[in-house]
């Protein structure tokens, strides 16, 4: 199981993917996702010039030593760039260790805890009339889980709206796009929305929303209780996390379930939030947060003062990190939900799967490993198109949390 090379693809079928090919000298073969979204370059450069090296000639069997190599092995820990690569790396070598035992991940991890992994969909309007179709269609769908975003009246920009129609996609090619954003316009709005939702659509489906940091913790303690006799499945987000403290005044104030972490690199983001139980979501990413080693040491924490995962599955994560979250949720007992924005057609040819949906529901499949492939050629054929994610501004200009 000696790892004879390690190569860093990069593709844009529809957006920006980074991918580590890892490969062993049995011809065994592994992916992992090494995808952060405007920020592609600097872990692909991360990968090739400096853990790339490391791994020629290491057992790739050795998945923990490897982790802890990459971790303290590099002095300067954590970080998105870091972690990412380390995520990547990890993924790559239960993909082998999949591969090498004829085991899908999802066995290796202990087998399936259900039969099947809920996720969420993504309902969006320019207003409640059009959010609320959006919402059907996923109802519809079968879809049990659905999140909703909607446009504020007198508000330039939200978060969470699609441009036109079609799927949600906040990056803009080739330059820095500038919104902004009214606290107070959203705060009397937002209860507005969610009360059209279960007016027309009952208590039936899980009801999701994201601030997406936008409001400071006494502001998302307001809408948490504002929001209470609406009963959402959660508020993601709701207020930056550097703090982890500032989560106690919203506990404080409502008993809104809070979900929080898709930027979180490490156990470290979110230790407090877990111990305290000021979230009941922890939304940290196998590509983010250090790959399928680091996520089930986060999970395993989380279990203990029961909080459940509620991973973040944009598709500025690629398909292989998909393929292996479904692994992942399938097996660990304190699963929540999935997050499942999909991915243009061109995306999912570039990157065989063996995931199935079945409305709401999706499963990873059998095949050995994390069951996700990629075309090189047809990857060849997308090359990197640079994409920035949006800065926000108040109404004044003051640059505020995106």
């Amino acid at each position: 199981m000696k790892i004879v090379s390690a190569e860093v693809i990069i593709t844009c079928p529809g957006r920006n993917f980074v991918t580590l090919k890892i490969r062993t000298e049995d011809g065994v073969h592994g992916l992992g996702d090494a995808t952060l979204n405007g920020r592609e370059l600097a872990v692909a450069s991360y990968l090739r010039d400096h853990v790339c090296p490391m791994l020629i000639g290491r057992d790739a069997s050795r998945i923990e030593d490897t982790w802890q190599l990459l971790y303290k092995g590099a002095y300067w820990r954590r970080g998105p760039v870091t972690m990412s690569a380390i995520g990547a790396v990890d993924m790559a070598l239960w993909d082998i260790l999949g591969k090498s035992t004829g085991m899908p991940l999802y066995k290796l991890l202990g087998g399936a805890s259900r039969t099947g992994v809920m996720v969420y969909g993504h309902a969006t309007g320019r207003d409640i009339p059009e959010a609320l179709d959006e919402f059907a269609r996923y109802a519809e769908a079968g879809y049990q889980a659905i999140r909703i975003q909607s446009g504020v009246p007198n508000m330039r920009s939200v978060y969470g709206v699609s441009k036109g129609g079609g799927t949600y996609e906040p990056a803009t090619k080739g330059r820095v796009d500038e919104q902004y954003w009214s606290t107070e316009k959203y705060l009397d709005f937002a209860p507005k929305l969610f009360e059209a939702v279960r007016e027309r659509f009952g208590f039936d489906h899980h009801l999701l929303h994201d601030a997406h940091h936008r409001l400071t913790p006494i502001e998302a303690a307001r809408l948490g209780k504002a929001v209470e006799p609406y009963r959402l499945f959660w508020i993601e987000d709701p207020t930056p996390a550097e703090n982890q403290a500032a989560f106690r005044l919203i506990r404080q104030h409502t008993v809104t379930p809070i979900a929080v972490g898709e930027i979180f690199n490490s156990i470290w983001d979110c230790k407090q939030l877990i111990e305290e139980q000021l979230i009941d979501y922890i939304r940290a990413t196998l590509t983010h947060a250090g790959g399928i080693t680091h996520l089930k040491r986060i999970a395993d924490l989380a279990s203990l003062y029961q909080v459940r995962t509620g991973c973040h599955g944009a598709s500025d994560l690629s398909p292989v990190c998909m393929g292996a979250a479904l692994h992942f949720d399938l097996a660990i007992p304190n699963f929540g939900v999935q997050e499942y924005m999909g991915y243009p057609e061109e995306a999912l040819e570039v990157f065989p799967h063996a995931w199935t949906k079945d409305g709401g529901l999706m499963h990873p499949g059998e095949a050995p490993g994390h069951g996700v492939e990629i075309d090189e050629k047809l990857a060849a054929r997308y090359p990197y198109d640079p994409a920035y994610l949006p800065v926000a501004r108040l109404d004044d200009g003051t640059l505020w949390n995106w």
